[in-house]
């Protein structure tokens, strides 16, 4: 139930640095966030409510209310009409891979039920804000590499001899199903949008918080977690979005899609208008921009997120403009529907994703 007299508006939400060994500077020189540590970063948690790590409203009348309250509190107003939750189930990251990502995955819905104890998985997407001349990826097991190969080869980390290396570019995004085991870096500043879970399971003989050494027990036992949750079959591949016009001088791009979340870039020149039905994780990746929607009228800073509840209807951007929409989507409506009419057909639109 709804606090007598609550009303949402645009939320500031407190941000996790965490401070892991394949990290770096870029997310405060490159793209110029302020509000962090100066020591090296790997990843800005921008919106999560990971139980322990829950944004805390920062500003306004709801000033110390954490996300999780929100959800129980708010839930329609929040997430959008008829839906709620024991938690928001976003959660959105800037990262920075100075370094390269240890090789891992994450369980999927029922995977993380039986394996893990957890309600949910992890399905993520990775849209590049940058990436150095000849970076590239590891995504997916490739084709015909069965699952007694794949154990040996993490084993003696052969990661090349049985994961997919793909060419990784500025501008461009790829879907990640929980279940496919994946790395970047290095030199790849990326945001990441997911489904809101900590979990995963490493194929390392370190640790990504220190970089110690992992015992060989421990070695062999996350090996043997790793390859009960594993999908040998997904291999997912990096898309450019699919564009529509919205305006003079301004455009909308699709990044991604499927049932968990939808991720969208906008540009524009002068202002521009986005309407919608729920919660949108709104994140700068450029030039800092004015935001108002409804009374409320702020600044969003250079790699500064907002939260726009469902009840916000609508936000109105100032240009020059170059932000990430991030949202819960319907996808006959959010997706399907606004591409189609802009005369992209079905088979292109599951590029996308999981949008069949």
């Amino acid at each position: 139930m709804s606090a007598p007299g609550a009303r949402l508006y645009p939320l500031r939400l407190t941000v996790t640095a965490k401070p892991l060994v394949f990290g770096g500077h870029a997310i405060a020189r490159r793209l110029g966030k302020s509000g962090i540590p100066d020591w090296s970063v790997a990843e800005t948690w921008e919106c999560s409510d990971v139980t322990g790590l829950s944004g805390v409203v920062t500003e306004g009348p709801l000033t110390g209310r954490s996300l999780r309250q929100l959800v129980a509190d708010h839930p329609g107003e929040l997430l959008g009409a008829g839906r709620s939750g024991r938690c928001f189930p976003l959660l959105t990251k800037f990262i920075d891979a100075a370094g390269a990502l240890p090789v891992h995955l994450h369980a999927d819905d029922e995977a993380a039920r039986r394996l893990e104890g957890q309600a949910n998985g992890k399905t993520e997407a990775w849209h590049i804000l940058a990436a150095a001349p000849g970076a590239t990826a590891l995504c997916g097991v490739r084709e015909g590499v069965t699952a007694g190969r794949l154990r040996a080869a993490l084993q003696a980390q052969d990661f090349d001899a049985v994961l997919r290396r793909l060419p990784v570019r500025a501008g461009e995004t790829i879907y990640v199903p929980g279940g496919t085991p994946h790395s970047f870096g290095p030199d790849t500043l990326v945001y990441e949008i997911e489904q809101t879970s900590d979990i995963q399971q490493h194929a390392m003989r370190w640790r990504m918080e220190d970089g110690a050494a992992v015992s060989d027990a421990e070695f062999d036992a996350n090996l043997d977690l790793l390859m009960r949750q594993v999908r040998l079959e997904s291999r997912p591949e990096f898309t450019p979005g699919l564009r529509i016009a919205v305006g003079d001088g301004a455009e909308r791009v699709f990044l991604c899609a499927g049932p968990y979340f939808a991720l969208e870039r906008w540009t524009s020149a002068g202002p521009v208008r986005h309407a919608f039905a729920t919660a949108r994780v709104l994140s700068n990746v450029g030039a800092p921009v004015r935001v108002r929607s409804g009374d409320w009228d702020g600044e969003l800073g250079r790699a500064q997120t907002l939260l726009l509840p469902a009840s916000c209807r609508e936000a109105e951007l100032t240009g020059p403009a170059d932000v990430l929409f991030g949202y819960l989507p319907d996808l006959d409506r959010d997706v399907r529907a606004p591409l189609l009419d802009a005369g992209h057909s079905r088979q292109v639109i599951a590029t996308l994703g999981a949008v069949d």
